[in-house]
């Protein structure tokens, strides 16, 4: 897989091809993903859009170079508005459609704050801590420790268990629990679709509703019945439907002419 040299160090992405007149997928893995964990979801979304789409591993996670650890209470904002950015703009990537999962949408969420986008597909993201979150990396800190969550990890992270303890320890940490972004959402003017499985282990509706009140633009909720953290590998036929309609709609939309305003 290709690496790009960035100021905090390299990063491995893969780019799945497309048409140069749609604006570009760019893929934000959650805490403990990586270019492999999202499966064949980007490649399918990628050919239902038309859309040329940018998957990579952040710093310390699947085969790029290591974080700075321990990460600090700020990780994701320094993803969003630093490390990010470097990487679009070394690509020549601009005003990209944001699919974020989990601490990747959140990253979304920020980055869209403050540079401009087109859209963001947001799966499972978190605005602030809540209690459900909490007990959900509580109990994947025990399967790491005694279950089957390191090996799995072990197949998809060079350093697997940087990877899970300095996610998991920054969340967990007395500095963590009044983290929230719910007042800079009003910065985001981009079309957003939300989804978020009715199961989710990592988090409730509520962070939908808040984001949906929060951003300047329209938004738009998908809940998937019976699904947990990740729709996109659980429920992967209704993701994909959902967020390529979405898409779709955005593109009629822009190319819609606008209604002269009325003269006196």
């Amino acid at each position: 897989m290709p690496e790009i040299e960035l100021k905090r160090g390299p990063v491995e992405y893969r780019r799945i091809a497309g048409r140069d007149d749609l604006a570009p997928l760019v893929f934000l893995h959650e805490g403990l993903g990586c270019v492999a964990m999202w499966g064949r979801f980007p490649d399918a979304l990628a050919r239902a859009s038309g859309r040329p789409a940018l998957v990579y591993s952040r710093h310390g996670y699947g085969g790029s170079g290591p974080a700075r650890t321990p990460r600090p209470v700020t990780y994701m904002r320094e993803e969003a508005t630093d490390v990010l950015p470097e990487l679009l703009d070394r690509l020549g990537l601009e005003r990209p459609v944001l699919v974020g999962h989990s601490d990747g949408a959140s990253i979304a969420l920020l980055h869209a704050g403050v540079r401009p986008v087109s859209a963001l597909v947001l799966i499972a993201p978190h605005v602030f801590v809540e209690p459900e979150t909490l007990a959900g990396i509580v109990a994947a800190r025990a399967a790491y420790r005694d279950g089957p969550l390191a090996g799995r990890l072990a197949g998809f992270h060079d350093d697997p268990d940087t990877a899970f303890h300095s996610w998991a320890d920054v969340w967990l940490s007395p500095a963590f629990r009044d983290w929230n972004i719910e007042d800079e959402l009003h910065g985001v003017g981009a079309p957003v679709l939300l989804i978020q499985g009715e199961r989710d282990q990592y988090g409730t509706v509520r962070q939908l509703h808040a984001v949906e009140r929060g951003v300047a633009g329209p938004a738009r909720l998908v809940e998937p019945a019976g699904c947990g953290h990740s729709p996109h590998l659980e429920r992967p036929g209704e993701t994909l439907e959902a967020v390529a309609g979405f898409l779709a709609d955005e593109v009629t939309a822009a190319r819609r002419p606008r209604t002269p305003a009325p003269t006196s």
